[in-house]
């Protein structure tokens, strides 16, 4: 793992909603941030997402199991989320697997989270979950 991008991955594993300004130790503030669900651009929109991100989930836990720099300056990041939300799974534990790319000179400018939005969100919304998962199973 290339030193970058382990100290990005420590770092940020330990963010919490108390501690929001280590964001700006880690993204330019001309970050453009993201993900199946988002497009955010700049410092102060991805610390007020993340403050709304902290506000409604709970046990929050980012594990990083690998990393990858493709070339000076941009890599990957693969990890697992898990947190806990009182309107998802009935607020038991939700799991999910993902790569964050990202782009770096100092601090990163780019980051693009990629991961499946119904395992994140759908699967655990009731009535909608179960038929979501039946699909899922029905295609594989």
């Amino acid at each position: 793992m290339s030193t970058y991008l382990q100290n990005f991955a420590e770092r940020f594993a330990q963010l919490d909603g108390q501690h929001l300004e280590a964001l700006e130790n880690l993204y330019s503030e001309n970050v453009t941030f993201r993900d199946p669900l988002h497009r955010i651009d700049g410092l102060s929109e991805l610390r007020a997402y993340f403050a709304q991100l902290y506000a409604n989930a709970h046990d929050i836990r980012y594990v990083f199991s690998g990393a990858d720099e493709v070339r000076t300056g941009q890599g990957y990041l693969r990890w697992t989320l898990q947190f806990r939300h009182p309107r998802l799974a009935g607020g038991r534990p939700v799991s999910l697997q993902g790569c964050s790319y990202l782009q770096w000179h100092d601090r990163v400018h780019y980051h693009q989270d990629f991961f499946d939005a119904g395992a994140l969100l759908y699967e655990h919304i009731p009535l909608m979950g179960g038929a979501i998962r039946w699909l899922k199973g029905r295609l594989a």
